[in-house]
């Protein structure tokens, strides 16, 4: 199994070894999104199943033995394809290898489930191309927003529309991708950590019970502009000095909040825009991005209501004005608590160790749960790193997840 392991993988990823020191690039809607899918299709198929594409791009594999319903209820698994720019190659990847290799591992054993299983290879999961994420998963829940996604750009100027159609996709239809709840019994995910938590509680794997959305803030900070050589430093309206102290405070803020709370929160200025942007201009404008997640959305709130507060403070120290926008504000997404407990006996079952925690990433499974039960489990990743070319998972953890997967679609389709 670890070889198959090892040369799927890199069929899925397009490459001959996996060492790729630029990593890999797979937007959204892109033709080497759609070239990976295909080779998800060649493989599914080599396992006898049954593949079609939906009309958001999602692609559905289904095992139905004979003289089992196609209408009874699937129990799914799956993740993505699509990677964010010079990203890794397990990031997504690793959900649909080892779903697959679940299903091969079932097959080679002479199981026979008694319900359809599903392996669904979602599109457009990443937000790296359009600055939206988890289009497909979205359309087949039933909570795609057409009407304000078809507008929206890449850098290149396309549209998400445009880049579906290109696709061979009719954006029209995309709404049709919606599934009812009796088409699927429960979904599960397993993705790379992208931390180190399981790793250092010394555990085999993640069982996750929660996804913390963001809020998201983009706050303006605007001064004045000026000579650098002849304005005084004591005239200064500087909206770039200005901007230190807030985000020394949103990292330190966090940083207390988290120690003192049961659920940890993370809060990080994230991008910054400097105008006019001249060696020799004093800034007039700087514009933050700030991102706060945590599963505690109370938490999460406290914690926007102080750096609102601290902007206030700099407003009157620095002689700045300070303007907010809400960019987003998601409610942290919990998973079903039926499907954690199978996810933790079904590693049990395996020998395995289990190490319950929150994901402070989205990933597909958070549209799934607000339709579908759904769980979530984690295999370790080398130093926690991800969306990164030197992003990995050792065979060894990979082949866990394919058991751990293999025993839950055994008990969830068993007689």
């Amino acid at each position: 199994m670890k070889q198959w392991l090892s040369d799927t993988l890199a069929k899925l990823n397009l490459v001959d070894s996996m060492n790729q020191p630029e990593g890999f690039t797979r937007l959204s809607y892109s033709k080497e999104e759609w070239k990976a899918m295909a080779v998800f299709r060649e493989i599914a198929e080599g396992l006898d199943l049954e593949v079609h594409q939906d009309q958001a791009g999602n692609m559905i594999a289904k095992w139905v033995p004979e003289g089992v319903s196609q209408d009874l209820p699937a129990v799914a698994a799956g993740s993505h394809l699509d990677t964010v720019t010079n990203g890794g190659g397990y990031d997504g990847a690793a959900g649909i290898l080892c779903a697959l290799a679940a299903v091969k591992h079932l097959k080679d054993n002479h199981f026979s489930p008694a319900c359809p299983v599903e392996v669904i290879c979602f599109a457009s999961e990443e937000s790296a191309r359009f600055g939206v994420s988890t289009i497909g998963s979205k359309a087949m829940s039933g909570m795609l927003d057409l009407p304000s996604l078809e507008s929206v750009t890449d850098q290149e100027g396309i549209t998400v529309k445009e880049a579906a159609e290109e696709r061979g996709l009719n954006w029209e239809q995309f709404r049709n991708a919606e599934r009812s709840q009796e088409e699927i019994a429960s979904f599960i995910e397993l993705h790379i950590e992208q931390g180190l938590r399981v790793e250092q509680a010394k555990a085999d794997y993640g069982a996750v019970t929660a996804i913390a959305c963001p809020i998201r803030l983009l706050v303006t900070i605007e001064g004045k502009a000026g000579h650098t050589g002849t304005t005084p430093m004591g005239s200064r309206q500087d909206a770039l000095v200005a901007s230190v102290p807030l985000i020394d405070f949103i990292s330190e803020r966090a940083f207390e909040l988290s120690a003192k709370s049961s659920l940890p929160i993370v809060a990080t200025a994230s991008t910054i825009e400097v105008k006019p942007n001249v060696m020799n201009v004093i800034p007039a404008k700087a514009e933050l991005g700030i991102d706060i997640r945590s599963v505690d959305d109370q938490l999460k709130e406290q914690l926007e209501q102080e750096i609102l507060e601290k902007c206030r403070e700099i407003e009157e120290t620095r002689n700045v004005t300070i303007s907010s926008l809400k960019l987003v504000h998601n409610p942290s997404v919990f998973l079903d608590q039926m499907v954690h407990h199978a996810l933790v006996d079904a590693g049990r079952t395996e020998g395995f160790t289990p190490f319950t925690l929150e994901s402070g990433a989205g990933h597909d499974v958070m549209n799934m749960a607000k339709k579908w039960p759904s769980g979530l489990i984690f295999i370790p990743c080398e130093n926690g790193l991800s969306h990164h070319p030197d992003e990995k998972a050792s065979l060894e953890d990979l082949l866990k997840g394919v058991l751990i997967i293999a025993a839950y679609l055994r008990k969830e389709t068993g007689e």
